[in-house]
């Protein structure tokens, strides 16, 4: 929970303990009606998934095997970079091994910011 919403938790809190009970029926009846309207959000997993590398893999099957290993991590913060590497074994003839490489430790990074800043 982020510290705005850590705030209207404790404001939702103290304006529940100043209703009468009935009132506060009321409130949690609106909330449950108001969370059944949400759209219903998959729970993303926390740690990456198990999905082992093969031993031959080409650099597009080896990004859509990161994006699943890796589903917490926001895919525009890997665009430029997976889009770079992508080039250099394109363009530049870069071994897909050595760019496979690259591409694991950068999803590893990101992943690691993810922890951080959810700690």
């Amino acid at each position: 929970m982020n510290p705005a919403q850590q705030k209207m938790s404790q404001q939702l809190a103290q304006i529940f303990a100043a209703l009468p009970e009935a009132e506060q029926k009321t409130l949690l009846e609106f909330a449950e009606f108001l969370k059944s309207r949400a759209p219903q959000i998959e729970a993303v997993p926390s740690e990456p998934l198990q999905i082992p590398r093969p031993d031959e893999e080409s650099v597009i099957a080896a990004i859509k095997r990161l994006n699943q290993t890796y589903p917490m991590v926001e895919r525009k913060t890997l665009l430029n970079e997976t889009s770079d590497l992508m080039m250099q074994h394109m363009m530049r003839g870069r071994a897909a091994m050595e760019i496979i490489d690259e591409l694991e430790a950068l999803f590893e990074r990101r992943f690691q910011e993810f922890v951080n800043r959810n700690l």
